[in-house]
């Protein structure tokens, strides 16, 4: 709800405005990351978890940022009850996702750097599919109580979508999603690559180290270690804001209000900077992307070409049209000839004639 007073108000504008942008800028660069990864060579374990999370990522750009934008800047909520559960159901669906998917990927991780023989038959692409299966139906359990935990209804002449469960119960909730989505994958993360970065750095072998496998392995953790990071680091102003509701002393003036829409933006950015930083740290994402897009330029070019000849194949026809037709003149009768084009630019273009017999009755001739 918003706060009393309009100077609050017109603050919030440039910062609601910026969530559909990033939106934009980030969904033309999802299906580059999508088709990069399904291209890649080797389908393994690590991948499709990146896959899952890439998943995660535009699940919650496409049906939560454009909605939770217009809470800041609409006087009250336009898209109905449906969409007012439905979209509270998703953040944090996503929310659980992303979480339980990055504690899953730095299991992966230190298995294969520090058990590489052993764990080859429990890291396949099967068990990997069945995990994120596994995650998202863990994801779902834990946010479907949100489905009744908002839900629309007049206010004060305005239509709103606010929570309707008693304040105990709110409390109670909001506790244990900051606990299983936040603070049990971030414990994960932290164990898991402690111990993996400790291996790393502190190896005995020295050919072993300067092997390529290990210099890979040692790359793609520190990607999926700045992943974890930054999602950390996203999500944190958000539970800490929701802590400050219930245990701390958050009064509903313009400067907590500018704060709260601040802490939905940083953890709206998370879904933003993966891709980026795929980017900047994985060789193989940047081939798979140069690749796609060299790819897309060639078959342009290609296609210009193509209706470039179309049309002089076109213009080519026409001329030898108005020939035929001078020469049809002098044929007894009465006859004409037109230039037949196919629907498909692939497609090979001929002459038809028709020319008028003495009964009164048409022929028709192709003409070469």
């Amino acid at each position: 709800l918003h706060p009393d007073g309009s100077p609050c108000t017109l603050a919030v504008h440039p910062f609601s405005c910026a969530s559909p942008v990033r939106s934009l800028l980030h969904s033309p660069c999802t299906p580059f990351f999508f088709t990069s990864l399904l291209r890649s060579p080797v389908k393994n374990t690590t991948n499709l978890f990146i896959l899952n999370l890439g998943v995660a990522d535009l699940c919650f750009i496409l049906f939560c940022v454009p909605f939770q934008a217009t809470i800041y800047t609409l006087e009250g909520w336009v898209f109905g009850p449906f969409m007012c559960k439905a979209v509270h159901f998703f953040i944090y669906l996503t929310m659980y996702a992303s979480s339980f998917t990055l504690a899953t990927v730095s299991l992966d991780r230190y298995l294969a750097i520090r058990y590489p023989l052993h764990s080859r038959e429990l890291r396949t692409p099967r068990n990997a599919l069945m995990a994120i299966c596994f995650i998202w139906g863990l994801s779902f359990i834990f946010s479907s109580p949100y489905l009744s935990y908002y839900q629309e209804f007049q206010l004060a002449n305005l239509t709103v979508c606010h929570p309707i469960w008693e304040i105990s119960q709110r409390k109670v909730m909001d506790i244990c999603t900051f606990i299983f989505s936040y603070i049990i994958p971030v414990l994960i993360l932290s164990l898991t690559y402690v111990r993996t970065i400790h291996y790393l750095w502190r190896s005995v072998d020295p050919l072993q180290d300067m092997s390529e496998s290990k210099k890979a392995k040692r790359k793609v953790t520190r990607m999926i270690i700045i992943v974890a990071v930054l999602f950390c680091l996203c999500w944190l102003p958000h539970h800490l804001v929701i802590l400050c509701v219930w245990f701390g002393y958050f009064p509903l003036n313009h400067a907590t209000y500018v704060l709260r829409i601040l802490s939905h933006l940083i953890s709206y950015a998370n879904s933003c900077v993966n891709p980026i930083v795929y980017a900047l740290v994985s060789k193989h994402f940047r081939k798979g992307f140069k690749k796609i897009f060299i790819c897309l330029l060639h078959k342009k070019a290609a296609n210009k070409v193509h209706v470039a000849q179309v049309m002089n194949t076109v213009s080519t026809l026409e001329a030898e049209l108005s020939e035929v037709t001078h020469v049809s003149e002098a044929l007894p009768g009465r006859s004409s000839v037109r230039c037949r084009v196919p629907a498909q630019p692939w497609g090979e273009a001929e002459l038809v004639g028709h020319q008028q017999k003495a009964d009164g009755s048409f022929i028709t001739f192709n003409v070469t």
